[in-house]
């Protein structure tokens, strides 16, 4: 399999860690895409996935996949013994709950943030992503500032249970955790008070597969 992304993005970082948490690393093969340089907006890899957008997984038997959660999913999935997206209909459910939870409140709004509400990743993406910045600037601010408001309401959820989705770790988890990780590289702040969702983010760290991960920048 090749998985087309970029390291240390927050997607990548999602994809990467459910490779390493399935046991997967020997059978993928990883492509660098230049986000910097909009390599994800040229033609070549827009045949891959029309949006123009990372990560994107190509199965030997010439499946392709876009979107994290597919890709995580299939890759959980894979070997009939799903792990991180649940077994019971119950868990399942659950785990998507929280997923969209953390997409909608946290990486959306920092990703917003990132591109509009500061410089994003530079001059050559903006054609596509930002073509109006800084008329936007003010706008994507105030997405961060969400971003910000919305914390409180996983450091209440983690509060009551060890993990995201319930007892277990899950996608729902990898998913914050790399939402988190947006949020610090981003220059958003963190307020010391919300300790369930620190001590979680210590917690989840030391699981094997986002620990390999973390020291290679995901």
């Amino acid at each position: 399999m090749k998985i087309y992304d970029r390291q240390g993005t927050p997607n990548a970082a999602r994809v990467r860690i459910v490779v390493a948490a399935k046991g997967l690393e020997e059978q993928v093969d990883y492509v660098k895409v230049d986000l910097v340089a909009a390599e994800q907006k040229q033609d070549w890899f827009l045949k891959l996935n029309p949006i123009g957008k990372t990560p994107v997984l190509v199965c030997e038997d010439g499946l392709v996949l876009s979107e994290s959660p597919a890709i995580t999913e299939y890759l959980d999935n894979l070997d009939g013994d799903p792990i991180l997206t649940g077994r019971t209909a119950r868990e399942k459910g659950l785990i998507c709950m929280m997923q969209r939870r953390v997409e909608i409140m946290l990486l959306d709004p920092v990703d917003d943030y990132f591109h509009y509400g500061t410089k994003g990743l530079g001059e050559a993406l903006r054609p596509w992503r930002m073509p109006d910045w800084p008329a936007k600037k003010d706008w994507g601010e105030r997405r961060g500032r969400l971003a910000v408001e919305n914390l409180p309401y996983f450091d209440g959820v983690l509060r009551e249970r060890p993990f995201l989705a319930g007892e277990a770790f899950s996608l729902a988890d990898i998913s914050l955790f790399a939402g988190y990780a947006f949020a610090k590289g981003a220059g958003l702040p963190i307020a010391a008070e919300l300790t369930a969702l620190h001590d979680w983010w210590a917690r989840v760290g030391e699981v094997p597969a986002v620990k390999n991960r973390s020291g290679q920048g995901f």
